[in-house]
């Protein structure tokens, strides 16, 4: 009797660490962008332009990288980054966006925080950019921007790369 009790316990106790391990791997992986929509006093838009390619990165070690491009940028006439016009650069800069550094899951709040390093856009560098999880299945995953780059708050949705 004592044995079967005992082989019960550690049955459940590896069914259990596995439930935990498939919920932690759940969030690693390639992420595709679906979406990125702000609501701005009730107007929703789509934050980089309808048709936007993003890419997120989240690796088991608890490192990130994360670029949003939006769609039909202007090319540079000067044919060099480095050498845009006001308006080339102001095009650019307001339609996308990346970050990298290293992220945290707390399953306790359903957060995600990215602690930023570099961005794109520097008011975030250095800082915890708390986003608040809807979504995560092995599939997809959704969060809330509560202060979006642009401002308003941002809802995004990632699609797991195959």
């Amino acid at each position: 009797m004592l044995i079967k009790m005992v082989a019960v316990v550690v049955s459940s106790i590896a069914l259990w660490g596995s439930a935990l391990a498939q919920a932690a791997d759940d969030l690693h992986g390639t992420w595709i962008l679906v979406s990125s929509v702000t609501d701005k006093d009730g107007k929703k838009t789509e934050q980089f332009g309808s048709g936007a390619t993003g890419m997120m990165t989240l690796d088991e070690a608890g490192h990130f990288m994360l670029a949003i491009i939006g769609p039909n940028l202007p090319r540079f006439a000067s044919n060099n980054r480095a050498g845009g016009t006001v308006e080339e650069n102001e095009a650019v800069m307001s339609r996308s966006i990346a970050m990298i550094g290293a992220y945290s899951h707390n399953r306790a709040d359903n957060t995600l925080t990215f602690k930023v390093e570099s961005s794109t856009f520097p008011n975030w560098n250095g800082t915890q950019q708390k986003r608040v999880i809807v979504t995560l299945s092995k599939d997809e995953l959704k969060y809330i921007t509560p202060t979006a780059s642009s401002g308003g708050v941002g809802t995004v949705t990632w699609h797991r790369a195959d």
